[in-house]
Parts: C-alpha cells; structure tokens; sequence
C-alpha cells in the first residue's frame, strides 16, 4: 500500500512541477454594444515569461482598439476591442500553440442582454466556431465538465483527500468523511459563487495549504500511537477544511463565470462535477489498496512515514509560497 501511495505522491508531485502549464489560459469576449466586443486574453506566465499561446479569429474582425498588455498575479494579460457587425455565431475562434501544451483554454461569451456561454479548448480540440446562444443542457455538460476537471487538476485538493484516505481505517469513517467534505465545500462554493460572502483569494490559498499540513502531521501522531482528534472524527476535520476547500473552488469558478440566465444550473452542476472528481480520486485510492492487499505488501515503519513526511514537506513549501505572495 505504502508503495502504492507513493506512486500517487509522485504523480501528483510531477504533475506540480508543471503547475504554470496545467492552469488554463481564458479568453473572454464581452459585447459592449451591438457589434462590438472587448477581448480580454489571459495566458499562465512566471515572471517575464508567458506560455506561447496567441489568439486567432477567422474570419479577422476589424480592431477597434490596439491591445493593451502587461503581467498580474503570474498571467500575461491583453485587452482589446474588435467590431463584428454580423455578430459572433459563425465565427472560428482558434488558440494557436494550444496543441503542444498540457493545458487547455476557458472561452467565455458575454452578449450585451446579460446571457452568456462558456466553452472548453484543448490541444486536442483547439478551436470552435461560434454558434447562438446554448442550450441548458449545453450549458449543464460545460460545467460538469469544468468541476470535474477543476478538482481533478487541483493538486492541493487532492492531497488533503489523499491525507484524509491514509487515515480512514473503516468504511463508515470513509462516508462519513466523504459526505462532510462535500455539504461543507458545497456550501462555501455556492455561498461565495454568488457574492453571498466575500474572502480574499490568497490568504484562502494559504491556509488550504495549512490544512495539507495539519493532516500530514495527524498522520505521524496516529502512527505514533497518538491517535489525534483527525483520526477519531475524520469527518469534523473533512467538514473544518472543507468549508475553505470550497472557497478556493468559488474562487476558480469566479474566474469562468456563471451565465446570467442559468446561474442556479451552473452553479449546481459545477459543483457536481467537483464531487465526481472528488469520487473518481477516492475510487481509484480504494482500487489501488485493493491491489496492494492481494499482494500482501507489507512495508516496514520507515517506508509508512514517507506519504505523510511527502504530503507535508509539499503542503508546506505551499504555505510559505503562497503567504510570501500576499
């Protein structure tokens, strides 16, 4: 099992080294008056560099403004302002050098009577033709689409699952756990989606990272002897972080945006999704510990530390990373 965990350390850990190209870059085009859009462009950088992303529309509509660039916050962005007087549905929107990258592309559609629709770009897919305004079963798929992939490539939100699952000795625990963690993330998510409350992103950030490190080190105590308040209510714990888990979904969330006109099935099926991919995480840890049982893999008191000393050192590293971001 140690062995097994360990591989997911690793995974997750590479997957880390990668962070500037696994966050998605977002284009939005929002229409100012009929016919004209404001083109907001925003690339993952670090420092002066940014990924060689570029943004190209077919047929070429007529600039109505040069763009305006600079770097925030560890993006590279661009503003500008295009005239389509036939409108947008027909158009080709391509992101040129998506397809050698690991990441993918937000495009989000803001039409001037308050509607809006948000599509996915991959490098297997990296471009679309615009049509009209989406169905709501188009716009549930989206944004199931979205959480599951947002919680899937949340690597700190999968190691304090990870932590959480190293402690959960019982399947009652394990549901209990499971459960807590999602009415607590669903909660905060929805609340802070809808301007309900409003917390700043970093600090949210950092003490996510604080969270990972708390289980962490509930881990080495259980495995001291000293079973902590972690290991014997697990779902206290799971519910505590849970709520600020959820707000660093919001935070997410709030960079795609809710469509006006669907804001409720947006916001329920995102949050669906976050709990598919919470599901999916979980599933393939009880997989993983399944295989390790039948081959009767028994790994001795230095190797079981590892994972907990692993989740720590990198939660921690985090914490410093982003408290120094402040």
């Amino acid at each position: 099992m140690m062995q097994l965990c360990l591989l997911l350390l690793t995974l997750l850990t590479a997957s880390f080294t990668q962070a500037d190209e696994l966050r998605p870059a977002y284009l939005q085009l929002t229409e100012q008056a009929e016919g004209t859009y404001t083109v907001l462009w925003k690339v993952p950088a670090k420092g002066q560099q940014r990924l060689a992303l570029q943004v190209r529309f077919e047929p070429e509509p007529a600039a109505v403004s040069q763009p305006v660039d600079g770097f925030l916050n560890g993006s590279h962005l661009q503003q500008w302002s295009i005239r389509a007087d036939e409108g947008l549905a027909g158009m080709n929107v391509a992101i040129e050098g998506l397809a050698r990258t690991t990441t993918e592309a937000l495009l989000r559609v803001e039409y001037i009577d308050g509607t809006s629709v948000t599509h996915r770009l991959t490098p297997a897919a990296p471009s679309i033709t615009l049509a009209g305004q989406p169905t709501l079963l188009e716009t549930a798929r989206t944004y199931l689409v979205l959480g599951i992939e947002h919680i899937l490539l949340g690597i700190d939100h999968l190691l304090f699952v990870l932590a959480l699952l190293l402690l959960i000795s019982n399947t009652r625990k394990l549901v209990l756990t499971i459960t807590a963690f999602t009415i607590a993330h669903s909660i905060t998510l929805s609340l802070a989606s809808l301007g309900v409350i409003r917390i700043p992103v970093p600090p949210v950030e950092a003490v996510i990272a604080l969270s990972i490190v708390f289980v962490a080190a509930e881990i080495l105590r259980a495995q001291r002897g000293e079973p902590g308040m972690t290991h014997q209510h697990p779902w206290l714990v799971a519910f505590s972080f849970g709520l600020l888990h959820g707000l660093g979904f919001a935070a997410a969330l709030g960079e795609i945006g809710l469509p006006q006109n669907a804001v409720a099935l947006a916001l329920v099926f995102f949050n669906v999704g976050v709990e598919v991919g919470n599901l999916l995480f979980v599933f393939a840890f009880l997989v993983l510990v399944s295989l390790a049982r039948k081959a009767s893999f028994k790994a001795g008191p230095i190797l079981q530390k590892v994972p907990a000393y692993a989740i720590g050192s990198l939660a921690s590293f985090w914490l410093f990373e982003r408290v120094a971001a402040f």
